[in-house]
């Protein structure tokens, strides 16, 4: 974490921000905050009645004002619960609302973060940020704001009840505060950096724990356990050793105070032997200061935690406002179209990826005619899924430009361009749903179940549902570990037909699938590219042979066009992948 989030004046903002959070909910911080004083008016008031109860009571004998303390006395625990009750309750639903509008904001605004972003942080570092950074706002501030209220106005109340009975023996109280505030000074600097830490060391926990999980069979398979262990044994050792750091700031300055406070309390013991003080101090007045001052030692040391909570709140704040303030997807485009014919031209294109030595596109230039298809072949890394990432706007070319229609794609309003197309990709991703759920993915309106059970059998999907328990209502576990890669991709390219988008772009489309299964859905693929413009990313090059136009890439340019029949003809670098190929698959 930078140095900025030490400024005060970063702080101060960070504060008013969060408060800009409450506001919604002030009637019920209101009610806690009510509570709270009362809370603290109802303690300070049982300690002023000890004067009462030993001078007039115990001292004079009087059996009827014993008689009152033994009424009062559970009365006054009545309600001090009752305020109690009220103060925590409000004040934890206000905290609980603001980490459910947090997390919604952070939960909605992460999706709308271009690709860029994801690619430079860590699913794990941004899970953390909504489970275990929001709980700390709340947790942290809840119980900082909890504490300089209800333990300040016990303060104040305990301040004022010594002043009414001796303002000379008080005023040494007040000495010690400049040299509190002095030691709060000191340790609030080492609690924001250190809570800072704690923010990105739980973040690091976050990533490997869920990289572990997700790898596990690789991990499992190639004997990783004790290195993963390693690992996260260092990550999980830095959390603690952060945590110990602020625990020892904690004590170590509540250690300080209080010692501070101690000496005070010795100075008014030392005072109170004084003659003059004999003179003017009732037996019930002074065990009312005695116990007040040594009443004050719990609040003082609960109000000097609170530093250490409200800083950890701050930093988990700023964190969490550091990522809302990321700069959504750009969407500058005005044009809004129900249905593009399909035509598409790359002009002078050029692409690097982020820290990239060299460019994924140089100069690349091609054009495509509605209802044709182009196929992009090429080693990996050549720079073929590139092209369909621009084409749907999830990067920006840093050079050239991109049409649509004879329109550049910038100038179409993100969410109409991106209903323009239809992607089956190789990397299936599937959500912890049914099969037709998950079919029904993104298609826009209300479907009906005829109509899903209608493309799931154009893309073979029924094959296997049929042999299922619950058909296509069948869950398919987390990003469907309960089907085969080949299933995985048949939901897929259903999904790609409910949608029917005029322009289908198919990234190694049948890579996951079997010799039988491939030949059913190339001929499901074959219907849908029918008057589609279609953009084929393929490895198995028998499946592209039928392609308008192939494009051969490598190292970002294009080095051959043509088509299938042309380019075995000139015998240059697709005539090596081809008979490369074709030469092992007779092996």
């Amino acid at each position: 974490m930078n140095d900025t989030q030490l400024n005060p004046e970063v702080r101060d903002r960070t504060f008013r921000r969060l408060m800009g959070y409450i506001k919604p909910y002030k009637a019920a911080f209101i009610v806690s905050i009510i509570g709270m004083l009362g809370y603290a008016a109802v303690d300070t008031f049982f300690l002023s009645q000890i004067e009462t109860l030993i001078d007039d009571g115990l001292t004079d004998r009087n059996a009827q004002i014993m008689i009152y303390g033994a009424i009062f006395v559970p009365v006054i625990f009545i309600a001090r619960g009752l305020f109690n009750f009220i103060s925590s309750y409000a004040l934890n639903w206000v905290g609980f609302r603001v980490v459910t509008t947090m997390r919604q904001q952070l939960f909605d605004h992460m999706m709308k973060l271009p690709v860029s972003f994801h690619d430079r942080h860590s699913t794990g570092e941004l899970l953390s940020k909504i489970t275990y950074t929001t709980q700390q706002v709340a947790e942290a501030s809840s119980r900082a704001v909890s504490i300089l209220i209800k333990e300040g106005a016990f303060v104040f109340g305990l301040l004022c009840l010594m002043f009414y009975h001796s303002w000379q023996l008080s005023l040494v109280f007040l000495i010690i505060g400049p040299l509190i505030a002095k030691v709060v000074a000191v340790v609030s600097k080492r609690f924001r950096r250190v809570s800072s830490r704690i923010q990105t060391a739980m973040g690091n926990v976050t990533t490997l724990a869920e990289q572990m999980l997700n790898g596990h069979k690789v991990v499992v398979m190639y004997e990783g356990q004790k290195r993963e262990s390693k690992r996260f044994e260092h990550i999980n050792n830095v959390t603690r050793n952060q945590n110990m750091k602020l625990v020892n700031a904690q004590t170590i300055s509540t250690s300080v105070i209080q010692l501070i406070a101690s000496f005070s309390l010795s100075m008014v013991l030392v005072l109170a032997s004084f003659p003059e003080m004999f003179a003017q101090l009732t037996a019930g007045g002074f065990t009312t200061i005695l116990t007040a001052m040594i009443m004050l030692l719990r609040p003082l040391k609960q109000l000097t935690t609170v530093n250490s909570d409200f800083q950890r709140g701050i930093a988990a704040a700023q964190s969490i406002f550091e990522l809302l303030d990321q700069k959504i997807e750009r969407d500058t485009g005005k044009n809004r179209v129900e249905r593009v014919a399909g035509n598409i031209e790359f002009r002078d294109v050029c692409f690097a990826y982020d820290e990239a030595d060299s460019p994924a596109l140089d100069h690349v230039s091609f054009s495509v005619a509605e209802g044709k298809t182009l196929a992009l072949v090429g080693r990996s890394g050549s720079g073929k899924s590139t092209i369909s990432n621009l084409l749907t706007r999830f990067y920006t070319p840093q050079d050239g430009v991109i049409l649509l229609d004879g329109v550049d794609i910038f100038d179409y309003k993100l969410k109409s361009l991106r209903r323009q197309f239809a992607v089956v990709s190789q990397h299936v991703t599937l959500f912890n749903d049914s099969i037709a759920n998950n079919i029904a993915y993104g298609a826009s309106g209300k479907i009906s179940p005829e109509r899903i059970r209608e493309v799931a059998e154009q893309a073979y999907v029924t094959e296997f549902t049929d042999n299922l328990p619950l058909g296509l209502d069948t869950m398919v576990g987390e990003n469907g570990v309960m089907l085969s890669g080949g299933q995985r991709q048949r939901i897929a390219i259903a999904r790609a037909l409910l949608r029917d988008a005029p322009i289908l772009i198919l990234d190694e489309a049948t890579s996951a699938l079997d010799t039988e299964s491939e030949r059913h859905i190339q001929h499901a693929l074959s219907r849908l590219q029918q008057n589609r413009t279609s953009i084929v990313i393929a490895h198995r090059l028998s499946t592209i042979e039928s392609a308008d136009e192939i494009l051969v890439l490598e190292d970002g340019k294009v080095i051959e066009r043509g088509s299938h029949k042309q380019l075995l003809e000139s015998q240059g670098a697709y005539h090596q992948l081809y008979r490369l190929q074709f030469s092992g698959e007779e092996q």
